[in-house]
């Protein structure tokens, strides 16, 4: 069994954990059922954006297997870095996804909205780990 050195080591796990379920989820759903889940959000499917949504689809798992693999990791920059990287990405897909709500292209509330709250929830976490220099080769002065 994994010994963690403090608190926050376990709940970056978790965070991690759930973080990296969920773009597997996303993912695969992207990847394997791309017209629905345009469908979902109240767009028209069409070959070019089903191509883009196995695109999103396929980076997606690997963002999740990233995350998954790195979970148990100690804090380092790199670490860090991955973790950054997360947090923009979140913010990024926010954006895109609001504004495309606000603009008419995205039609269903309920298509954007609980993703609007995943990036939202995903960002602070991200946001929260990547703060945390504790054990991360960093010194307080």
């Amino acid at each position: 069994m994994k010994t963690y050195p403090d608190l926050n080591a376990r709940k970056r796990t978790v965070f991690l954990s759930v973080a990296a379920a969920i773009a597997v989820g996303v993912g695969a759903a992207a990847l394997l059922f791309p017209a629905q889940l345009l469908a979902s959000k109240g767009t028209l499917p069409s070959a070019a954006a089903n191509v883009w949504m196995r695109e999103v689809g396929s980076m997606l798992l690997c963002v999740g297997l990233i995350a998954a693999l790195v979970r148990t990791h100690t804090n380092s920059p790199t670490l860090r870095a991955l973790i950054l990287g997360n947090a923009g990405m979140q913010l990024g897909l926010f954006g895109v996804e609001a504004l495309a709500y606000a603009q008419g292209t995205i039609t269903q509330l309920g298509g954007v909205l609980p993703n609007l709250l995943i990036h939202v929830v995903l960002a602070a976490g991200f946001m929260y780990f990547y703060a945390d220099r504790r054990g991360a080769g960093f010194t307080t002065g």
